[in-house]
């Protein structure tokens, strides 16, 4: 039976998501790069939006979600065939149609987020094509091995809204690409800072408020569950955003608005496995431990490795993800969790937990790494030192962000 409680709030769930990259992201991203790169940026968010949504309804939400085999799912509903208007998906109280566009929004951000890695020094279509392969060749198998009901979901690895699916897979393909494509000009040395700080900071505070969505929608019901992830992921952000001013303010004797939102993103990306499943305090600890851990990698990444992963997509997102889900197996046994899903307690279950953030890690990797290649040597990857020197917005779409 449909329950009109829980549809309702997974109808909030899914515009709040959806918020999340149009126009959380896109703001976040935008502000964070040159002037003349502004539009190019909005301009990959919103397109890949639009691809997305098509490509999931075409035959990536069957391939996660229907029943196949332990990589990947059938082709039942392809073209969404056999859904019909009273439809509930399994296990819920929810109408599929619902589930269908929840779920789509997850597909739509996780590309996005992706966008980071290669701002101002990419082809368009390179995006674009980039953006329909990825989808298919690693969102969505990895979607249906954790959610779909695939081999890391026999396992019962716990993976609440996407510490994995999302977080995991973007951050490592992410890198792959920024190392691949090559630094902007001028990295690390004589890179611009952010154009615009307040468009990041406006940004993310879409995003944290979209993440209540992402996160405490993924109880797919309107309860005790999704009152304690909301709990929880707003602890982590807040933790995670006053240990970076911290830091920051130790560090280089001022606190950044930048820095402090930076943070706050990574406390939101290490709470999201775990949100379902931890209390009050594994929230704070998570974004203790979201702040620090991510903190290091930006630096480890551009200072150390000199990879110009330009937003910070795996030291956020891939690192904060991971560590989340790997902590997840420590922190759901403390007051207001849930306790773990495999058999033999608390080691057994970071075991799992180890072995899905590996398992995935490598195989986005590995794909991404041949998709790129594929591209490169198609449609071509990167824009010439000419275009990059004026500027994608009117090198690549004819317009400016700012005219005089």
């Amino acid at each position: 039976m449909i329950d009109s409680g829980d549809t309702a709030w997974i109808l909030t769930s899914t515009a709040l998501v959806l918020l999340m990259t149009l126009p959380g992201l896109a703001l976040f991203y935008a502000g964070l790069v040159q002037s003349k790169n502004v539009l190019s940026v909005l301009m990959q968010c919103i397109t890949i939006a639009a691809l997305a949504s098509v490509v999931w309804v075409v035959c990536g939400y069957s391939l996660a979600f229907e029943a196949g085999n332990a990589f990947i799912g059938g082709l039942g509903r392809v073209m969404l065939a056999g859904l019909e208007r009273d439809s509930v998906f399994a296990g819920t109280a929810l109408p599929e149609s619902v589930f269908v566009m929840f779920q789509m929004t997850f597909a739509i951000i996780t590309p996005a987020l992706v966008v980071g890695a290669f701002v101002e020094r990419i082809r368009f279509t390179a995006v674009m094509a980039f953006a329909v392969l990825w989808l298919l060749v690693v969102y969505v198998p990895v979607t249906h091995w954790v959610w779909g009901g695939g081999w890391l979901a026999e396992l019962r690895v716990m993976d609440y809204a996407g510490g994995i699916v999302v977080h995991v897979t973007a951050g490592v393909s992410a890198v792959v690409i920024a190392a691949m494509l090559g630094a902007r000009d001028g990295f690390p040395t004589h890179t611009r800072p952010p154009h615009a700080p307040w468009m990041v900071m406006v940004g993310a505070s879409l995003l944290w408020v979209g993440w209540f969505g992402f996160n405490a929608g993924s109880a797919l019901g309107a309860g005790a569950d999704a009152g304690m992830a909301m709990l929880v992921t707003h602890l982590s952000a807040a933790v995670a955003s006053l240990v970076w001013l911290v830091i920051e303010t130790v560090r280089f004797g001022k606190p950044s608005l930048v820095g402090f939102v930076t943070g706050t993103i990574a406390g939101l990306a290490t709470v999201t496995p775990a949100s379902g499943f931890v209390g009050p305090m594994g929230g704070i600890l998570l974004g203790l431990a979201g702040g620090i851990l991510c903190f290091v990698a930006v630096d480890l990444i551009k200072h150390r490795w000199r990879i110009d992963d330009s937003l910070d997509v795996l030291a956020v997102h891939g690192i904060g993800g991971a560590t989340g889900t790997l902590l997840v197996a420590l922190l759901a046994g403390l007051p207001g969790g849930t306790g773990v899903n495999a058999e033999g307690g608390m080691a057994n279950q970071f075991l799992v937990q180890l072995a899905g953030v590996g398992a995935v890690a490598a195989w986005s990797a590995l794909a991404t790494f041949v998709m790129v290649k594929l591209i490169a040597m198609t449609l071509g990857l990167r824009v010439s030192r000419e275009d990059e020197i004026e500027g994608l917005d009117f090198t690549a779409h004819g317009e400016k962000a700012y005219n005089p």
